[in-house]
């Protein structure tokens, strides 16, 4: 991922064109605000191959999921978003990329009941894999950002983490994985909103320095299983001096994966 650079002619001045996966990838997001980084990685390595068809859940300007579609040849992936802004803009790096074939951009809102006309067109238990980083905060606690696209998608709004969870096991297959990426603090939350929707339940930490604590969680879990939660080991993000560590350094730019199911 390299710093936003002034866009090139054609793109609106508002947007900004950055390269992910040591430039295997081109991003168009908003130069103010909201800003896919490293997070929508992380989440995306957690796919495995063998997941055929992928939901990318709030996906914005689509990093995550296509992230996944340069991973995984044999994906099929549909990026969900709300804000017509930000779909647009997800539809524009499909084309950017030549994914035209393999990634569709789907305009709805996952917190709506499923009979709502603004609910996502999608059928239900149709993902064998469904990603999601959901807004880290609480609408109601701490101070709203001014940005109305960085808000909606740092601040839950009316919904909470339930309504994200139901919404992913809905769209879900038997059998198939979802995998979320949140602050530490959510773990708690995240766990109780999985609980009786998912099981083989694994929770990676997240830490910038190895003495650090936790700064983000990567909880996946399999639907319908019964199998027990796995503590996996942490991802560190960063050396001592500051550099990326040699492991977060591949899944960057090469696009290495994070494994995050349980070992049998």
């Amino acid at each position: 991922m390299t710093p936003a650079v002034e866009p090139p002619q054609g793109i609106p001045p508002a947007t900004t064109e950055d390269a992910f996966l040591g430039g295997r990838l081109r991003i168009l997001q908003p130069a103010r605000g909201y800003r896919a980084g490293l997070d929508a990685v992380l989440l995306a390595s957690s796919v495995e191959p063998a997941n055929g068809n992928v939901l990318d859940c709030g996906a914005g300007v689509g990093t995550a999921g296509l992230c996944v579609a340069a991973r995984c040849s044999e994906c099929r992936i549909t990026l969900v978003e709300r804000e017509p802004t930000l779909l647009d803009l997800a539809r524009q790096n499909i084309a950017l990329n030549g994914f035209e074939g393999r990634v569709a951009g789907v305009s709805g809102d996952l917190l709506l009941p499923a009979s709502h006309p603004g609910a996502p067109a999608l059928a239900a238990e149709s993902f064998d894999c469904v990603l999601a980083n959901p807004p880290y905060h609480d609408d109601d606690a701490g101070t709203r950002a001014r940005d109305k696209l960085k808000d909606v998608s740092h601040a839950m709004g009316s919904g909470s983490l339930t309504d994200w969870l139901r919404f992913a096991a809905r769209m879900t297959k038997p059998a198939g994985r979802v995998t979320l990426i949140n602050k530490a603090e959510a773990l708690p939350c995240l766990l109780e909103a999985m609980k009786d929707r998912f099981g083989a339940l694994s929770v990676t930490p997240v830490h910038s320095y190895a003495a650090s604590p936790a700064i983000r969680v990567i909880v996946a879990g399999t639907k319908g299983s019964r199998a027990p939660l796995t503590l996996r080991p942490p991802v560190v993000l960063h050396e001592a001096g500051g550099a990326f560590t040699p492991y977060v350094g591949r899944i960057l730019r090469e696009g290495a994966p994070l494994v995050l199911q349980p070992e049998d």
